[in-house]
């Protein structure tokens, strides 16, 4: 699998995309993760990528021509399955578009910043858009970092434990149930009885019945989703 980052910040990807799992998938060959500084297509001597909004709006918008060029340069190259603009309106990211994305075989992913971008790219370049929260962050960089890690993680070998992806929280739309670990007693905290019971069906129950009760307690609309 291969993805391109494009953004005009390239130092804010350097550290997310070069340790733990993502580091690790990039070094046994099993992702390409390359980033694009869009200035190498800025405009004039100062490379300049952003510019006043028309209408006489607030803050400075990412121009067309930079994002074009990036764009075209890459895809004269290759075909990409996917060219995603991470967007605060987008849809909203979940465990199931990380899932399908895994599956594709190169894609773009496209960090807004400033005031956003020229709506034209969105219109005429952009295949999808997708969320990280109903909330603002300065840029797409942290946003993109968070998708290509959800994606990266999914890739069969990425993990040490192949089925470890399969028990996450949402990857059947419930939360994950509690988990333990060594020792079975710490300050008169006690590992409930049935983990250490070496019963395999009793332990798959016990973990069932969390995995609702949680979701239930703590993130109900997964259910009516599940529905």
């Amino acid at each position: 699998m291969r993805i391109d980052i494009l953004t005009v910040v390239p130092e804010l990807l350097e550290s997310p995309l070069s340790h733990s799992i993502v580091g690790r998938a990039i070094k046994k060959g099993l992702v390409e993760i390359h980033v694009h500084n869009i200035r190498k297509y800025g405009i004039g001597p100062r490379q300049t990528v952003d510019d006043y909004c028309y209408g006489g709006d607030a803050g400075m918008v990412m121009m067309v021509e930079p994002v074009y060029m990036m764009i075209k340069e890459l895809t004269d190259q290759r075909h990409y399955d996917e060219i995603i603009y991470m967007s605060p309106d987008g849809e909203l990211l979940d465990q199931g578009i990380a899932n399908e994305l895994s599956l594709k075989e190169n894609i773009i992913l496209l960090c807004g910043h400033y005031k956003g971008i020229d709506h034209r790219i969105r219109e005429n370049l952009v295949t999808r858009e997708i969320s990280v929260g109903d909330y603002v962050v300065s840029g797409g960089e942290i946003p993109a970092a968070l998708l290509a890690d959800s994606i990266v993680r999914l890739i069969p070998g990425a993990l040490s434990d192949e089925t470890s992806a399969l028990s996450d929280s949402f990857q059947d739309d419930l939360l994950s149930p509690p988990v333990y670990t060594r020792p079975a007693e710490f300050n008169g905290w006690k590992v409930p009885d049935v983990l250490l019971s070496g019963n395999p069906k009793l332990i798959q129950a016990w973990q069932d019945e969390q995995a609702l009760a949680r979701t239930k307690a703590l993130r109900p609309g997964l259910l009516t989703k599940k529905s």
